[in-house]
């Protein structure tokens, strides 16, 4: 019964591992190429964070929810990244330790979770007005063939 005792205790203390390891926030960067460029940071349609310009960081909490980062700038298009919410890896030794209690507590706080770092986006040019199309001269192969033959 001792040792039940102790096994149940060590699982409530190491539970949250994630948590504790990890936290339930996290710093995440942005590069653009051209610098200077404003991004927003929106998680379920509402923005959460923006960095204004870049490069720069910003600190948001953890969630199993995706963030969409869109970067802007004058002259070019916008440019958008989808940062997926994936496992993070502590969360497997917790539940290895922990079972489930530690997953649970991971799980609640968002602490399992993990987005990519740093994010790099290159803006492309908005593009100059389409260039007029230009038909070929109707004598083309005359004027070659005249060219070629002289």
């Amino acid at each position: 019964m001792l040792r039940m005792m102790i096994a149940a205790g060590a699982i409530l203390v190491l539970g949250g591992c994630s948590t504790i390891v990890d936290g339930t926030s996290q710093t995440l960067g942005v590069n653009t190429s051209p610098a200077d460029a404003s991004c927003v940071f929106t998680r379920d349609g509402q923005q959460i964070a923006k960095i204004d310009p870049t490069p720069g960081t910003v600190k948001i909490e953890k969630t199993k929810h995706d963030i969409i980062v869109e970067c802007t700038k004058d002259g070019y298009q916008k440019a958008t990244f989808i940062n997926k919410s994936d496992v993070n890896s502590a969360t497997f030794g917790n539940i290895l330790i922990g079972g489930g209690i530690g997953w649970a507590i991971d799980s609640a706080t968002g602490s399992d979770n993990k987005y990519q770092a740093t994010v790099s986006l290159t803006l492309v040019p908005d593009e100059a007005a389409p260039m007029p199309v230009v038909e070929p001269d109707p004598n083309i192969r005359e004027s070659v063939g005249a060219t070629l033959t002289h």
